[in-house]
C-alpha cells in the first residue's frame, strides 16, 4: 500500500521558482509510490480550543511530511500530533536563525568565523558602547548578518566605525550578529547538499563583484569535487543541527581549509541541478522511503 505524504510550502511565497520546485518534489515523490498532497501552510491553521491544540483541517494525517517551509508553529503542532517531519521543527528553527546555528555548532571543534551576537534591544538603542568590544575583537572590515535572511541578503560588509554604528542603528530592532571577515574567501564559497550522512552534490559559487558568492547576488556556479575534509565537515554540521537534509555553505580559509558559513534546512535544488545535473529530490525521497518503511 502506498505511503501518504504531505509537502508543505509557504502559501505566500508561491512565485514561479518556488512553484516549479514544489511540483518537481511532487513528481519525484510519486516515482517512489508516495501518495502526495501539496498543501500551503495557511491551509493548516494551528488552533487552541478548550486548552487543547489541533490543526483546523479535515485531512487525514499522512505517514510523513516533507516540510519545505519555516512555519515553526505549524511544524511543532504536526510533531505534537505524532507526525514525522523531514526536516524536524527543531532543525528548521536552528538553521533559520544564524545565531542559533553558531551556538549549536560551538564547542564541537567546528571551524567558524569569529562571531559576536548582538544584545537584544527593547524600545530603542540608547547605548551602543558594546560596539567598542566588537571593534576591538573583530576589527575592520567585518560582516554584519541579520540572524534571519536568505539568498545572501541581509548580509553587510562593514568597512569602518561610522558604517558600523549607522548599520547597527538601522538594525536595532532586528536580531543580528557581528562576524569576522574571511578575506581569503572573498566572492567564493562551496555549497554541499547533505542527505542523511552523505554529501550528494556540491558546487562552487564565485562572484567577481561582491564579497558574497550567492547566485542571487550575482555569483556564478561551477562543478566542484569536495575534499574528504569538506565532506566530513558538512555531514558533521548537518548532524549537529539534527537535519535530515541540508545545504551546507563553506568558506575558504587562508590555506583553503573549510570554514563553516551557514546551514540551510530548506535548501533549493534547482541551482545545484543546473550546475551538476544531480537531482537531489531523488536522494531526499529515497531517504524518506528508507526512514519510514
Amino acid at each position: 500500500m502506498s505511503k501518504r505524504g504531505w509537502i508543505i510550502y509557504n502559501g505566500n511565497l508561491y512565485r514561479k521558482k518556488f512553484a516549479e520546485q514544489i511540483e518537481w518534489l511532487r513528481e519525484t515523490a510519486e516515482t517512489f509510490d508516495f501518495a502526495i498532497d501539496v498543501i500551503a501552510n495557511h491551509q493548516l491553521l494551528v488552533a487552541i480550543e478548550e486548552g487543547e491544540t489541533r490543526i483546523l483541517t479535515e485531512k487525514t494525517d499522512p505517514d510523513f511530511v516533507f516540510f519545505w517551509d519555516k512555519d515553526l508553529f505549524l511544524a511543532r503542532q504536526l510533531e505534537v500530533q505524532g507526525l514525522r517531519l523531514f526536516n524536524s521543527a527543531k532543525a528548521i528553527e536552528i538553521c533559520d536563525d544564524k545565531a542559533l546555528t553558531y551556538q549549536q555548532l560551538a564547542n564541537h571543534g567546528i571551524r567558524m568565523p569569529k562571531t559576536i551576537i548582538a544584545p537584544k534591544v527593547f524600545v530603542s538603542l540608547e547605548d551602543d558602547s558594546h560596539l567598542d568590544q566588537v571593534i576591538e575583537t573583530l576589527g575592520f572590515p567585518m560582516v554584519i548578518k541579520e540572524t534571519f535572511g536568505s539568498f545572501g541578503e541581509q548580509v553587510y560588509l562593514i568597512e569602518n566605525e561610522q558604517q558600523l554604528r549607522q548599520k547597527v542603528k538601522e538594525l536595532q530592532h532586528k536580531p543580528h550578529l557581528y562576524q569576522e571577515y574571511i578575506a581569503s574567501s572573498y566572492g567564493r564559497d562551496v555549497r554541499l547538499n547533505v542527505v542523511g550522512d552523505q554529501v550528494v552534490a556540491a558546487m562552487l559559487r564565485k562572484s567577481e563583484q561582491d564579497f558574497r558568492a550567492n547566485v542571487t547576488a550575482g555569483g556564478k556556479m561551477f562543478r566542484y569535487q569536495p575534499s574528504e575534509r569538506e565532506r566530513e565537515l558538512a555531514v558533521r554540521c548537518s548532524q549537529l543541527v539534527g537535519a535530515d537534509f541540508a545545504g551546507v555553505d563553506l568558506l575558504f580559509g587562508e590555506n583553503d581549509e573549510p570554514i563553516l558559513c551557514e546551514i540551510n534546512s530548506n535548501a533549493h535544488f534547482k541551482n545545484i541541478y543546473d550546475c551538476t545535473g544531480v537531482d537531489i529530490t531523488h536522494d531526499m525521497m529515497a531517504f524518506i522511503k528508507e526512514s519510514i518503511d
